[in-house]
């Protein structure tokens, strides 16, 4: 379904919305006379709608006038910034005073819950905790690698047949489907090979995920969204059946686990995933950790784990195929990197990567952070401000106010990536020897920064340079049609609209 064009059906609706401007006019003007100083109005919220399928565009095209802009709003100030000082304030200078608050739970409640990207406080430290603790052992380093490595020669099997054929193939969704075996096996020790469409409740809970997703991003422009959920009409009511199909998974998926563990008895060996940690931890808090809280923690490891790495794998393969000498480049560092026969088998091959490899292949991990720079998966983020401030550059910010920080426009800055910042160049990355140096977290912000960076981070790039290595030192890569525009699709995460259509070559 185009969520896009049910939310254009209000077109009506958001015209009348327009009138709501007087109001936020007269506010401005009232605050205006006073001696704060706000930054600089380039438009209103009613204008993204108009702007809905091309909102990031848009915000880029607004921040190369304003580093930080704002866009009235009838309740508050909505904040745009590319600069990366304003970054590093909301993110970490006074962390305290800015953080998800009441405008994003109430619209991420309904999918999200109390989950990690949605809560601040003691619910976000105690789950931070636990899955930072989850991600560090050597034991999920181990499991997680052998689990990438296999998923990974699983996939390159699967695009043979294709190649073999030469047949084109959607590569986004095969990204999904092995995220999806991979993050389930890795965080909830449960196989569900969507890839090899065995589980058809599998894929259906990833279809309905995906489609909320959707749903939750409209709710950032539709004002009236509230209105519509009362109501049960509309993408409201779409996604109200969405979530029901996510629950009934979600739970199945939890007493299932529970049944597995005890049945394991103190095998602790079988019980190293994520979601075991946070099952053992539900019998000390059993008021706490209840069946819902673990519901939405496992919905947010879910949106970490799948939906990053494969939007990311999407652009990186749309990039390489439109830079063939980048590919080429990676393939041959795969090839001098990894200790292997010239006729290893795909399972063979990909048994011999390690972290030590992974750790080596710095061209490919440059190429990644630039796919990330240029397609972030998170491509807008924000925080409410708790208390009055005052943002670097001079700005006031009011309580309640919310300030968006751009990381898909801050990669197109100028100022901040010189003239050739829409270029898509790994070598930006790397120094004179070729080594990977990282950039500043707040001006290169696709995996946040501060307290709340990614606990995931080191996980999704290994995740991601493992798939890219077996794949490209088997196959050569191209797109079934080079004259189409790929477009992103609007969503909770930077997706490539109506998928990426590739064909295979043996090497």
């Amino acid at each position: 379904m185009d969520f896009f064009l049910a939310f254009s059906s209000l077109s009506a609706a958001v015209l009348a919305g327009l009138l709501l401007l007087a109001t936020c006019t007269w506010a401005v003007l009232i605050r205006s006379s006073s001696s704060s100083r706000y930054p600089p109005v380039a438009g209103t919220v009613f204008h993204q709608a108009l702007n809905y399928r091309r909102l990031h565009d848009y915000h880029t095209q607004l921040s190369r006038k304003h580093k930080t802009f704002r866009l009235l709003s009838p309740l508050c100030h909505h904040i745009y910034t590319v600069d990366p000082t304003v970054v590093e304030h909301i993110l970490k200078g006074n962390f305290e005073n800015y953080g998800k608050g009441w405008y994003n739970y109430s619209n991420l409640k309904d999918l999200f819950g109390d989950g990690i990207f949605a809560v601040d406080g003691d619910k976000w430290r105690h789950q931070r905790k636990l899955a930072s603790f989850g991600f560090s052992t050597k034991a999920i380093k181990d499991f997680s690698g052998a689990v990438f490595r296999s998923n990974a020669a699983k996939l390159a099997h699967l695009i043979a047949s294709y190649a073999n054929s030469n047949e084109k193939f959607e590569i986004q969704g095969l990204f999904m489907k092995s995220t999806m075996d991979s993050i389930f096996r890795t965080a909830f020790g449960v196989e569900l090979n969507c890839l090899g469409a065995s589980d058809h409740a599998g894929s259906e809970f990833a279809k309905a995920f995906d489609a909320s997703g959707e749903i939750i991003t409209l709710r950032y422009i539709n004002v009236f969204w509230k209105i519509m959920r009362f109501l049960n009409i509309g993408s409201e009511a779409t996604l109200k059946k969405k979530i029901k199909v996510v629950d009934d998974f979600v739970y199945k998926l939890i007493h299932l686990r529970i049944q597995q563990i005890s049945s394991t008895s103190n095998d602790s060996a079988k019980n190293e995933d994520i979601l075991s940690k946070f099952l053992e931890e539900s019998k000390k808090d059993p008021q706490n950790m209840s069946l819902k809280y673990l519901r939405d923690i496992i919905l947010n490891l879910v949106l970490a784990g799948k939906d990053s790495t494969a939007s990311t794998l999407s652009w990186f393969f749309y990039l390489i195929c439109k830079n063939p000498s980048v590919q080429e480049k990676i393939y041959r560092e795969v090839m001098e990197v990894i200790e292997a026969s010239e006729d290893a088998a795909f399972d063979a091959f990909s048994r011999n990567i390690n972290d030590e490899s992974l750790n080596n292949m710095h061209y490919l991990h440059a190429a990644l952070s630039e796919t990330l720079r240029l397609y972030p998966v998170a491509p807008i983020d924000n925080k409410v401000c708790f208390s009055d401030d005052i943002l670097p550059g001079g700005y006031n910010v009011r309580k309640g106010d919310i300030v968006f920080y751009q990381a898909y426009a801050m990669g197109r800055m100028e100022f901040l990536w010189g003239e050739d910042a829409e270029i898509f160049r790994p070598e930006r990355w790397l120094d004179d020897d070729g080594i990977f140096q990282p950039q500043n977290p707040y001006k290169f912000s696709a995996f946040q920064a501060g307290p709340r960076i990614c606990v995931g981070k080191e996980v999704a790039y290994r995740q991601m340079k493992t798939f890219a290595a077996v794949l490209l030192r088997f196959f050569k890569f191209k797109l079934s049609d080079e004259k189409k525009v790929v477009h992103y699709k609007t969503s909770t995460t930077l997706l490539v609209d109506e998928g990426l259509y590739l064909e295979a070559l043996h090497r």
